[in-house]
């Protein structure tokens, strides 16, 4: 049942290049509406702020759900995929949807700044570099846009509430959750390694880092020297997002304020 119902959305396709005109359409729509829509959004109400959140969520859940069937049922011929195992860092963001109505302030404005610094910058890299989001079906290739669209769109939400409070201090304040997620990752990779090739993170301890460039000097440096290096990478453009936000919030309100 599920099967057939999966067929009827296998609209195969010629996976699209990396900055092919499909690419960069759907680059030149998807941005500058999840950063409109962010902005049209940014004076509401945090308890509005809190449910689109969640709404966003529920819908990178379903999505998910959505695709791992797909890619059970269609693409890999009902064998399952660890490497597609929900829990990347670009995941991480729809968990933080879901929970963030339901924890106190204090871990709530964690949440809110670790989805502004990682959701962000995973949405723009994996933008910038979308071979894995390029599947020989539509529905599957859509939906990579359609979810990196939505990490940018829920980054610059929590951004525009943020930007009274942050400073480059605040920062640290998501290294923990960094970390957490990064033992979640590591835990996957190691317990799932019997069963298939998961790599959460793009951290796997078993073959050099998959990452552009990281794999390189992975190959160099050797595999768990290259993905502390990228670990440090990540955290450093975490860290680059964070002051980006703080430095247009300035400029901002340095501008409302003349007003």
């Amino acid at each position: 049942m599920i099967s057939r119902l999966l067929t009827l959305t296998a609209w195969s396709m010629t996976p699209p290049a990396v900055w092919s005109p499909f690419h960069l359409v759907f680059m030149l729509i998807g941005i500058p509406l999840a950063a409109f829509a962010a902005w049209k959004l940014r004076t509401r109400s945090e308890a509005f702020r809190l449910h689109l959140l969640f709404a966003c969520g529920v819908f990178l859940a379903f999505s998910e759900v959505y695709k791992q069937l797909f890619l059970y049922y269609i693409e890999n011929n009902r064998h399952y995929d660890w490497w597609y195992f929900p829990f990347q860092l670009c995941s991480v963001p729809m968990y933080l949807g879901l929970f963030i109505p339901m924890v106190p302030a204090r871990i709530r404005n964690v949440f809110y700044l670790f989805i502004q610094d990682f959701g962000l910058l995973g949405g723009i890299m994996a933008l910038a570099e979308p071979s894995g989001l390029m599947h020989p079906y539509w529905t599957m290739t859509v939906h990579g846009f359609l979810w990196h669209f939505n990490l940018i769109f829920m980054g610059l939400i929590c951004a525009f509430y943020n930007l009274k409070t942050e400073t480059p201090k605040s920062y640290l304040h998501t290294i923990p959750l960094f970390l957490f997620c990064t033992a979640i990752a590591t835990a996957v990779n190691v317990l799932s390694h019997p069963y298939g090739n998961a790599d959460m993170f793009y951290i796997s301890p078993y073959y050099p880092n998959g990452q552009i460039v990281f794999h390189q000097i992975s190959l160099v440096i050797g595999t768990f020297a290259g993905n502390c290096l990228y670990l440090a990478s990540v955290l450093l453009g975490g860290f680059i997002i964070h002051i980006s936000c703080l430095e247009i919030g300035q400029h901002y309100f340095t501008k409302i304020s003349k007003f």
